[in-house]
């Protein structure tokens, strides 16, 4: 299926590189949704969404089905599963209906969320809390211990 002619340049909401496209609120979607730069989805889509840009779905979207994508921002409705690789956000007016993982999560307040969620910040820039020099000395922060443990 060609998408070129659902997106409305009217509508678009890109920057000026012209990376974000946009699905409108008449556009029907049976199948699986794949795209490459961001996407601004206002429709309805039963299926699997895929990509490795940010999706958001807009305030009269509807979304059934699995959603994996490096960031999502959710205004309207989904009823399935989100894995994104970076984050999700709730705005105040999102419906969620599924389970969750994400590097980070910001539920705003008013936005709905039943399921679990798993958050899996990437610790590759974190310190670790347990970390402890060579020496064997305390780590940071960690008071020192006197005499035989």
């Amino acid at each position: 299926m060609n998408l070129s002619n659902l997106v409305n340049p009217m509508t678009d909401t890109s920057s000026s590189s012209g990376n974000r496209n946009h699905l409108s609120s008449d556009v029907e979607i049976k199948g699986t949704l794949k795209f490459q730069n961001d996407l601004v989805f206002d429709g309805k889509i039963e299926g699997e969404i895929t990509s490795n840009a940010t999706l958001t779905v807009g305030k009269s979207a509807n979304v059934q089905g699995e959603v994996k994508s490096k960031s999502v921002i959710i205004f309207g409705t989904v009823q399935g599963n989100i894995d994104a690789a970076e984050r999700v956000e709730l705005k105040a007016t999102a419906q969620l209906i599924g389970d969750l993982r994400a590097g980070r999560i910001i539920i705003e307040d008013g936005a709905t969320f039943v399921g679990k969620s798993e958050v899996s910040p990437n610790k590759s820039g974190l310190p670790r809390t347990d970390a402890r020099p060579a020496s064997g000395a305390p780590a940071a922060g960690e008071p020192q211990r006197k005499g035989l443990i």
